[in-house]
């Protein structure tokens, strides 16, 4: 950088800003001083607002979760309330069910031990039954009649069995299958 010099133009003296500018005045520093605790100052405050904030929304979350405590322990009782009622419910069903058992097996026992004796007894005293040679129709007064002698004596009657079914047509072969079930195909 170069310097126009001109002779006629008085020197501008730079020392006398130097010591101005090096030296800070009162004034400036007091200023400076009071900007900065101002600064600080408002920092901190709002520094413990947000700290106070934050404190209360603890203690908050701190009694919500004491209150959750305590939810979960008046659902345990009442949950262990219900089980034990359900538990005592099913006992006393299982009770009773076990005592009709007893009671159903007690039943048998007798009639199995009524049973043989009585129907010995019955027995001899029942007239012989008629029996009727195939093709020959049977009078129905004397099936009848042998029907009612047997029910006069107390014997329990038997079940009727079933009609025999119809034979298989010879047109259709008969396949079962391994699972059970049963088809019929027509034979050509």
């Amino acid at each position: 950088m170069t310097m126009i010099r001109d002779p006629d133009i008085p020197a501008i003296e730079l020392g006398a800003q130097e010591v101005a500018v090096g030296k800070p005045s009162r004034k400036g520093t007091i200023g400076v001083v009071v900007i900065g605790a101002a600064l600080v100052t408002a920092v901190n405050l709002t520094a413990a607002v947000y700290l106070y904030r934050g404190i209360n929304d603890l203690r908050t979350l701190e009694a919500r979760l004491e209150q959750l405590g305590q939810f979960e322990q008046r659902i345990s009782a009442r949950l262990d309330t219900v089980n034990n009622g359900f538990q005592s419910r099913f006992e006393k069903l299982d009770d009773q069910l076990q005592a009709k058992f007893s009671e159903v097996n007690g039943g048998f026992a007798r009639l199995e031990h009524d049973l043989p004796a009585a129907a010995d007894e019955r027995m001899s005293s029942a007239p012989e039954p008629t029996v009727v040679p195939a093709g020959t129709e049977a009078e129905p007064s004397a099936v009848a009649e042998n029907m009612s002698e047997a029910e006069s004596v107390g014997m329990p009657q038997l079940p009727r069995k079933r009609a025999a079914p119809p034979a298989p047509n010879p047109a259709y072969q008969r396949i079962q299958q391994a699972d059970g079930k049963v088809y019929y195909r027509k034979i050509n």
